[in-house]
């Protein structure tokens, strides 16, 4: 390729309307689908399984039968045993470890006693159903399915479903089907797309209703869980996929340049970025992504993604290039500059962050252990990525005695007093009389 479609932009002032751009992309993309999306989920809730197998025929193209819908547990097991051992291998080692990475996340329930006879503490209690959508169509993720199953499991969910668009023949790739064996997970249902989120979020009379809702995927299932979240929780918008890297002039060009790359083989939508206080670096990497696209089998998909929304940010210092990466807010953040703890204690928004040049995204995606499941377009902000504590909820716990009351009473009893409320003060006072 003899000219990169990566763009170089200088960012001159804060907020820049390059970054705005790239920022509010999906959230453009969703509302786009909303008003569809919204007449596939009320067809789902009215029509439940009827709706499910009309979609599944309509975006899929095949025929299912009610009885299809479901997984068997036959097929899942089979998939498991036919698939290659270095395969199963993988899986099950990437396994191992995001569940001792979860496991560490386990928060531990407590009570302390804050003055004489008044005690207060959390108790920990998992949610009792979560619904995960394991994205399919343009490429099989069953890495997905291990980095949102096993931190429920760990949390102790009671009952972990999941959903993910069959072929054009009615099959689940058996990779995912393996990682579902591999994870614990309850059931595995052969629907995708908006539907799905419809269906764990209202039910259905075969798939049940969800307390929670969690997983990435493409604008339609995205969309589809901001208009089910005021009857179900769900995680957060995750998708189109995105990178941020944050370099100086001692960066590497070709590692850069490979991120960049491998981020964009995801989606047309996603997004690839660097931001960095060097021209030359710039130049270098630009460069440097034209000829692996040219070497990439996805060259189409990470085009489009790179044409649209990848760019090279260009600010006048390492300070002013960390600002912009905190307005970005990004998915994943690498920090690929010489004194990374310095820019670290810097950062303040991100879904997960990876220092130095042997720390790709490619490690954290599959083989780390924290999930991969992130907040994107700007939502790092206010959400972290998926762990043991999106599954789990802390109720507070209160214990007085009749002596600790007496201590609390007149703060009680005022209180009540200057909120019109007598009867709080009553039912305090006729305990110590």
């Amino acid at each position: 390729m003899e000219t990169s479609p990566l763009e170089i932009v200088r960012l001159w002032k804060r907020p820049d309307r390059y970054y705005l751009r790239l920022l509010r992309r999906s959230e453009g993309e969703v509302t786009g689908v909303l008003p569809k999306v919204r007449k596939i989920v009320s067809h789902v809730r009215e029509k439940g399984d009827l709706a499910l197998l009309d979609y599944t025929k309509k975006f899929d193209g095949i025929d299912l039968t009610r009885d299809q819908l479901c997984v068997s547990k036959s097929e899942l097991e089979g998939a498991y045993g036919e698939l290659e051992s270095e395969s199963i291998k993988a899986l099950e080692k990437a396994a191992e470890t995001i569940k001792r990475y979860h496991r560490r996340q386990l928060p531990e329930e407590w009570m302390e006693e804050f003055e004489s006879g008044v005690y207060a503490g959390e108790i920990v209690r998992p949610l009792d159903s979560v619904g995960i959508y394991a994205p399919g169509g343009i490429a099989r993720y069953p890495s997905s399915v291990l980095m949102s199953v096993i931190p429920a499991r760990v949390a102790g969910v009671r009952r972990i479903v999941v959903c993910t668009p069959p072929d054009s023949e009615g099959r689940i790739d058996d990779t995912v089907m393996a990682a579902a064996v591999i994870a614990e997970a309850d059931e595995v249902y052969r629907v995708g797309g908006a539907q799905a989120i419809a269906a764990m979020a209202y039910g259905t009379r075969t798939i049940p209703k969800m307390d929670k809702i969690v997983g990435p995927g493409g604008i339609y299932v995205q969309a589809a869980k901001k208009v089910v979240s005021s009857n179900t929780n769900i995680d957060f918008v995750a998708g189109p996929s995105e990178v941020l890297v944050l370099a100086d002039s001692f960066a590497n060009p070709r590692l850069i340049a490979l991120d960049l790359v491998a981020q964009a083989e995801h989606d047309p939508s996603s997004a690839a970025v660097l931001a960095t206080s060097s021209k030359k670096l710039a130049e270098k990497v630009q460069k440097e992504v034209a000829s692996l696209i040219d070497e990439t089998p996805r060259r189409r998909i990470v085009l489009e993604s790179i044409q649209k929304y990848g760019r090279i940010v260009v600010a006048r210092s390492l300070k002013r290039a960390t600002e912009f990466a905190n307005d970005y807010a990004p998915e994943h953040l690498e920090l690929m500059v010489k004194r990374p703890k310095k820019v670290l204690d810097q950062i303040k928004n991100a879904g997960a962050v990876f220092i130095g040049p042997y720390s790709p995204i490619a490690a954290g995606d599959f083989a780390v252990g924290p999930s991969h499941v992130l907040p994107t377009g700007g939502a790092s902000r206010w959400s972290s990525g998926l762990s043991v504590m999106s599954f789990l909820r802390t109720p507070s716990v209160q214990k007085a005695t009749k002596d600790g009351l007496k201590r609390l009473s007149e703060v009680v009893e005022k209180l009540a007093e200057l909120e019109g409320l007598p009867a709080h003060a009553r039912s305090v006072r006729e305990r110590l009389d």
